[in-house]
């Protein structure tokens, strides 16, 4: 297993800040894990690409970093079944799907990290979410040192959730995904944006319509550091939509089941006068509001500052706080944002 001591972090986080852990493992096989020490569960931190990761201290916890590549496809009468090591970049994996003919992806494309990031997040965009597609996933446990093998529904996803950011968080790690894929495929157009194509449209010009939409308007972080949308987009009741369209009638939102209902956080921080406001070093987007970008600064701190002004703004105008989708992790591990002392 390849290992590195005292290694920074700052090329394997898109803040690009600066963070030194003493220890980063690279696992590539199963006698890999096997080997692997038995840490306590703060001691470390699994990191993919980064993409979607703020340190917050000039140290971080130990890091293990897997690396289980590989695209293999097999196929029933109606579907294409595709399994993909976990250290796949996601972006490409779309591509490749596209490019061969394996449609239903191409909602998602241009979200940045691993394949193996993709079910932890539940990632989604424009309509669609890494659930919708999901077949199985495959689990090393730490404390059984063995493989488990995970159905869509063990996987208890919702709204940016999974149970791996719950009861399995850093009980294991994910070494691949399983995509189940429809042969008969049907775009899906619902999604502001996107209706603008015809309902003819094939899985490339969708994907093609979604990576204009996201470069014109998301920061591309390896010239802007930046980890995407930073916030949630909170989910409230149909009460407290009514009060707030009362007042805001132009407000946009997003029916849910059981009779909630999604809100656009960009709109909630712009709504707030924010959109291109800096703070030091770092400041909201001027394009997408929903995103947090670091223009020169070397810590995470300053990105944490700007993130408790956004909440503070947005809760003092709305009564809606906002949660963050990135991943915090302080040098004795990941914390709840909330719970952050700095």
């Amino acid at each position: 297993m390849s290992t590195s001591i005292s290694y920074s972090l700052k090329s394997k986080n898109s803040f690009a800040v600066e963070a030194t852990t003493q220890q980063l493992l690279f696992p590539s096989s199963y006698e890999d894990l096997l080997a692997l020490p038995c840490f306590d569960q703060n001691e470390f931190y699994i990191l993919g690409e980064g993409s979607n990761t703020l340190f917050t201290d000039t140290t971080a916890p130990i890091i293990i970093s897997p690396n289980f590549t590989g695209i293999e496809i097999t196929e029933t009468q109606s579907s294409y079944f595709v399994k993909v090591g976990a250290s796949e970049n996601w972006h490409n994996l779309v591509q490749y799907c596209i490019s061969n003919r394996l449609y239903g992806l191409e909602n998602l494309a241009l979200i940045p990290g691993s394949a193996g990031a993709a079910p932890v997040q539940n990632i989604g965009a424009y309509g669609v979410e890494f659930s919708d597609f999901c077949f199985e996933i495959c689990w090393f446990e730490f404390e059984s040192k063995t493989v488990k093998v995970l159905n869509k529904h063990s996987c208890q996803f919702d709204y940016r959730e999974s149970i791996f950011k719950s009861s399995l968080y850093n009980k294991g790690l994910i070494i691949s995904i399983t995509l189940k894929l429809p042969k008969k495929w049907q775009a899906n157009l619902s999604y502001h944006g996107l209706n603008s194509l015809p309902s003819s449209a094939t899985a490339e010009d969708v994907m093609g319509k979604v990576i204009e939409l996201r470069e014109s308007k998301l920061p591309n972080p390896k010239k802007l550091p930046n980890a995407g949308s930073f916030f949630k987009n909170p989910i409230v009741t149909l009460v407290k939509l009514d009060k707030l369209k009362a007042i805001y009638p132009e407000m946009p939102f997003y029916p849910q089941a059981d009779k909630q209902v999604k809100l656009a956080a960009g709109w909630l921080i712009e709504q707030c006068g924010l959109k291109g406001y800096r703070m030091k070093s770092v400041g909201v987007h001027d394009k997408q509001a929903l995103v947090l970008v670091n223009y020169s600064s070397n810590t995470g701190k300053d990105i944490v500052d700007l993130a408790r002004y956004v909440q503070a703004s947005v809760n003092e105008k709305f009564a809606i706080k906002l949660q963050p989708e990135v991943k915090v992790v302080t040098a004795s591990g990941e914390v709840m944002f909330d719970n952050l002392e700095i």
